[in-house]
Parts: C-alpha cells; sequence; structure tokens
C-alpha cells in the first residue's frame, strides 16, 4: 500500500489538531505541525527513503520518537497514537476548526459551553444567536461562521488539492509505466490543466495487446475498491477518496484521447463546432472525415486538422484561447526556466527553518540569480519578527554574505504587515533602505469590503510599498477569501507602479488565474514566489507558474523573469 508523504502529513496535522482542542502542551503540538510540513515539502517520497533504509532524523525537527511515529505509517497506513487521541473527543470537532474564525480554542469553548460538537449544531446555534453570548466571540463572529457554513454548504466537495492529487498521480505513473507492455501513461482531466484541485484523476495508457495492465491497475496497493473493470476500461476508489479511471487506447487514437479527456467540456464542445461546419466527426478516437480518420495520432494532428494551432492544456477552457489561436494571439506561456529570482522567502530568524545562508545556497544551485529574504515583521510576535534595529542589523548582514556568496544575490527585504488603518508595520526609515517590500494582511480579515479594499489601497499609496502579498488571505479549501474588491486593487497598483504577488504554495494559489489575467489586461507585472519557509519549499514554484499560466501570464507579465539590473528598475517608485 503507498503511503504518501501528504498522508503523513495529514496524519499529523490531525493529531495536533487533536492535541490543541485537547489543550496539550503547545510544544508538542508544534512539534506535529512542524513534522508534518517538513515532510509535505520533501522532494522525495518518505516511504522511498525508508525503502532505501536513511535515516529520518537528519531532516529539520524530526527526532527519534517522531521517526518511529513516521516508520509506522509507512509500514501500516495509521497512526496509532491519533487513533487514542481521537476517542477522547467527538469527530465532528476538527471539522469545525476548518470554518474561519475558530481555533482549537473557540472550538472547545463551544462544545463545552454549547456541546457543539458538529457542523449542524454549530449552524443551529449561530441561528439562534446563542454563539454572540460566549465569551471571546460576539455578534461580528457568530455572523462571519454562519455565512461560512451558509455559503459553502455543510460538506465539501470531494476534491483535492493539486499537491496531494500530484503525489497520488506520480505514484501511480511509476507503478504503471513498469508494468510489461506499457508504453505511454498520462494524467488527463483538470490535473493535466494544472486547476487548483482535482475531482477524478482520468490516466490514459498505451500498450501492447497482451498487457496486464488492468490487472495491475485494480490490484494497486492504494485501491480502496473496484467500482468496475474491463479491457479496456476501470474505475477504482483510492484510499484518498479520489476516483480514478484508466483507460487503454490505441496508438494511432492517442492524441485524440488525450484531448478529449483533459478537457475542459466547454472547450472540447468548441472545438468540435469548428470541426462539424468543416464536415468532420471529432471524438476520443480521433478525426473523422465520413469514416475516415485524418488525424488523432497526437494533440497537435487534432487542432491542425481544424485549422488551429496547439492550444496548451492550461489554456482549454473556452476562456477566449479558441479566438487567440485563430487570430495568432495565443500567449507563450512562461515556464519554471524563465525566472530569476525568488521574491517572497523565510528564514530561521522568524517562522523559517533554514538560515540566510542555506536558503541562498540552494537558490543558486536551482540558478536563479537573486534571492528576496522576506522575513515578518514585528506584529507577528509569535514568529520573532523584526523591528526596526533589528531589521537594520539583518541588513548589515545580508551586505556580509553577499561579499561571500558566489552565483546569487540576497536582496534585503521584508514582509510587512499591513495594519488595519492602511499603514505599515515598519517605519518609513528602514523601510527605505530595503531594496524591496512584501506587504501582506495578516489580521482583521472580517472588516468590510469597503474597507479591507480601502485598507490595501491606503497602503499602496506607501512609496515604499512593493509587492501585494497573497492577495486575497485565502487558504484552499480552508479558509475563505476576505471581503475585497480586487477589481480595484489590481487598478490602484496599476495607477501607483505597484506589484500583485501570485503566492505559488500549494495551499494558496494566490492570485486566482482570473485575477492573473485581469492583472496582465490592466498592465500589471505579477511576482510568482513561494512564500518559501524552508529551503525545500522553493521547489514549490512549480505549482506558481501552474497557476500562471492558467492566468495567461507570460515572461514579460513576471517582475521574476527580469535581470536583477532590470529588476531594480521596475521596483523604483521613488
Amino acid at each position: 500500500m503507498p503511503v504518501h508523504n501528504s498522508d503523513i502529513a495529514d496524519l499529523f496535522n490531525r493529531l495536533a489538531d487533536t492535541l490543541e482542542i485537547e489543550g496539550a502542551n503547545e510544544f508538542r503540538v508544534r512539534a506535529y505541525r512542524n513534522a508534518a510540513r517538513v515532510v509535505n515539502d520533501l522532494p522525495q517520497a518518505v516511504s522511498a527513503m525508508i525503502d532505501r533504509g536513511e535515516s529520518l532524523q537528519a531532516l529539520p525537527g524530526i527526532g527519534k520518537d517522531l521517526e518511529a511515529k513516521i516508520r509506522e505509517i509507512v509500514e501500516t497506513g495509521a497512526l496509532s497514537q491519533l487513533s487514542q487521541e481521537e476517542k477522547h473527543l467527538p469527530p465532528g470537532l476538527r471539522r469545525l476548526m476548518k470554518i474561519g474564525g475558530l481555533g482549537p480554542k473557540r472550538v472547545r469553548a463551544l462544545y463545552d459551553q454549547l456541546g457543539i460538537a458538529t457542523v449542524s449544531d454549530l449552524k443551529g446555534a449561530a441561528r439562534a444567536g446563542k454563539i454572540r453570548a460566549l465569551r471571546g466571540f460576539g455578534e461580528k463572529t457568530e455572523k462571519a461562521v454562519l455565512e461560512e457554513i451558509e455559503g459553502e454548504g455543510e460538506e465539501r466537495g470531494a476534491r483535492v488539492k493539486l499537491r496531494i492529487a500530484g503525489q497520488v498521480a506520480d505514484s501511480l505513473v511509476a507503478y504503471l509505466k513498469a508494468v510489461k507492455g506499457v508504453t505511454q501513461v498520462t494524467p488527463a482531466g483538470s490535473y493535466r490543466r494544472r486547476k487548483e484541485t482535482v475531482g477524478d484523476l482520468d490516466v490514459l495508457v498505451t500498450c501492447s495487446g497482451d498487457c496486464p495492465v488492468m490487472d495491475r491497475f485494480v490490484s494497486y496497493g492504494d485501491v480502496m475498491k473496484v467500482i468496475s473493470k474491463g479491457p479496456t476500461r476501470s474505475t477504482v476508489l483510492f484510499r484518498s477518496a479520489i476516483q480514478v479511471d484508466l483507460r487503454v487506447v490505441p496508438n494511432e487514437s492517442y492524441g485524440a484521447a488525450l484531448h478529449y479527456f483533459t478537457g475542459s467540456k466547454s472547450h472540447n464542445i468548441a472545438v468540435r463546432a469548428i470541426g462539424v461546419r468543416q464536415g468532420l466527426k471529432i471524438n476520443e478516437y480521433g478525426v473523422f472525415r465520413e469514416e475516415k480518420q485524418i488525424a488523432g495520432r497526437t494533440e497537435e494532428e487534432v487542432y491542425a486538422a481544424v485549422g488551429l494551432p496547439y492550444i496548451e492544456p492550461e489554456l482549454r477552457e473556452n476562456s477566449g484561447e479558441i479566438e487567440a489561436a485563430r487570430e495568432g494571439r495565443l500567449p507563450r506561456l512562461v515556464t519554471v526556466k524563465d525566472l530569476k529570482g525568488d521574491l517572497h522567502t523565510h528564514t530561521s530568524e522568524t517562522d523559517g527553518r533554514h538560515t540566510m545562508r542555506e536558503m541562498a545556497e540552494v537558490a543558486a544551485a536551482v540558478g536563479y540569480e537573486y534571492l528576496a529574504v522576506t522575513d515578518h515583521s514585528k506584529r507577528l510576535a509569535m514568529t520573532r519578527g523584526f523591528d526596526e534595529a533589528r531589521l537594520g542589523r539583518r541588513n548589515r548582514e545580508i551586505d556580509r554574505l553577499n561579499a561571500e556568496l558566489k552565483g546569487i544575490i540576497l536582496l534585503k527585504s521584508i514582509e510587512v504587515d499591513i495594519l488595519e488603518d492602511g499603514t505599515l508595520d515598519l517605519d518609513d526609515s528602514i523601510l527605505k533602505e530595503l531594496d524591496l517590500t512584501v506587504c501582506s494582511v495578516h489580521s482583521k480579515f472580517n472588516l468590510t469590503r469597503e474597507k479591507q479594499t480601502e485598507r490595501i489601497i491606503r497602503a499602496m499609496d506607501n512609496p515604499y510599498f512593493s509587492i501585494l502579498a497573497h492577495p486575497s488571505g485565502r487558504l484552499i479549501d480552508e479558509r475563505a477569501p476576505y471581503d475585497v474588491d480586487m477589481e480595484r486593487v489590481i487598478e490602484a497598483a496599476c495607477e501607483r507602479g505597484c506589484i500583485m504577488e501570485l503566492n505559488a504554495q500549494p495551499d494558496r494559489l494566490d492570485l486566482t488565474d482570473i485575477y492573473c489575467k485581469m492583472a496582465k489586461e490592466s498592465g500589471v507585472r505579477v511576482a510568482v514566489s513561494t512564500d518559501a519557509h524552508s529551503k525545500n519549499e522553493l521547489a514549490l514554484m512549480r505549482f506558481g507558474i501552474d497557476q500562471a499560466r492558467r492566468g495567461w501570464l507570460e515572461p514579460a507579465d513576471i517582475v521574476n523573469t527580469l535581470t536583477l539590473p532590470d529588476l531594480k528598475k521596475v521596483l523604483k517608485r521613488r
């Protein structure tokens, strides 16, 4: 049974949630959350490390006890300590923690004082006005909780984040490629279009006639239930609740099938409509004129048959890509190789896990020319955020490091909080010494749309404001975006010469593809940055690039494709 890094991280986070609700020691809780993050950020599978006989204690924060727990999960697929701890609490409490504004202490208070153990209980109490009466809640919190529940429904859709789907897909592809007779394996659907969440996985295979791929597929260790099995199509349900369809297609139809099952449905309908006007029939088996197949071995053939150039999967949403293809206006989408640096990273000086030197060395190995060090400002006291004096000392340390480092330049920066009134958390006297600032909303998410929008625009008026970080504040499937008029914010960024961040963290992917496209059309440049809190997280850039491509962004639209001298010119607002 394959155990993915995301499986291990999920069990550790569940254990941390349970312990936190129980009121356990905060350092114990933090150890499990850190372990979850370390495992999830690894570029290789922990199960593969164990198979090779490697010690896990070389990983940051992983001691003997945590290593034993990780090995237990890999070997059994479960964590006995979690099972024991969860017996002490109703199962619905952890689900309540995913509702905005409800941390473990509030969830415990709701349970102890009102007997709330499920989302249904919470909805009923909120509608009855009982929550506002509890100490530490109030009418605004009660209203926000009710709006989120009623806006999303009590149960979230059966979709998983792209990163988790990727771990599942990568393991399955490697497994199927090892089957004798298999020649090609490609995941299609929304996963191939790189949507931020994925429902079902559609996987296409070409193979020899006597290939046992279907037998091997339904016996894969991740399969929880076989829904159907046939010679050319089988459907299973994985333990992660992802449904996977495997289809065996002939070589001459592979491109047509890949086009058909990649979608989107509306894109395919539009392409088929063009074909119909030309007397062609297009389906998953090929492109046909009457009964004769004239194309379908490759996707390029399918598009060429209707007079179109190849359209990248990320664009296939019927949102103008066909008209752009017909008129020769398709964007030359950005790739990871176009990037010259990362403009949002954290170090062990605040809540990161590696030193500036360690982060710089990995960035240099990636091929970057520069790396911005953007540890937190003082308002985030829990992260040991920088005040003005300490930031000045840090800047001098960067100067010393830059004199020693080879092939990489560290940029002086800070992730500075945007306060409720729109001022920045640090004085201009220190901000003016920086190469750039990354400015963020980390508090007061429940302001009205007007106040939140004005707050951000007022911050942009500061001449030392460079980049608006994770602009909507959302966490995918965990925290809704705060209410802000993003169109007005993008217009303000254009007027003031500010930059919008596309945060590459797979839990954020913030900006959305829609707002990436809006920024491009408004002439606002975007910074695709990882918000890395460890050297391993620098590899998360690929998820940001996926989102940028879905938003039609080209290298010229993205500031960190620029060389350092050109970047500094763009950053100068003053």
